[in-house]
């Protein structure tokens, strides 16, 4: 059974460096309050640990 994780993002990017809108953008969210679901795995860790402060994450079982 695989994990995966819920990433919402809460805050606004306006204000950040580029490389910060750049791991947002990759990670699929584009605007506020938009949800992505990916699989639980180190890249998309790494990813979520650069961004943590502008979004919320949620661990779901399949």
């Amino acid at each position: 059974m695989a994990k995966k994780l819920s990433v919402k993002q809460i805050k606004s990017k306006i204000t950040e460096k580029p490389s910060i809108r750049a791991t947002l953008h990759a990670l699929g969210l584009r605007k506020m309050n938009s949800v992505r679901i990916h699989d639980d795995n180190p890249v998309i860790r790494g990813m979520i640990k650069k961004v943590i402060h502008l979004v919320e994450v949620k661990e779901i079982k399949e």
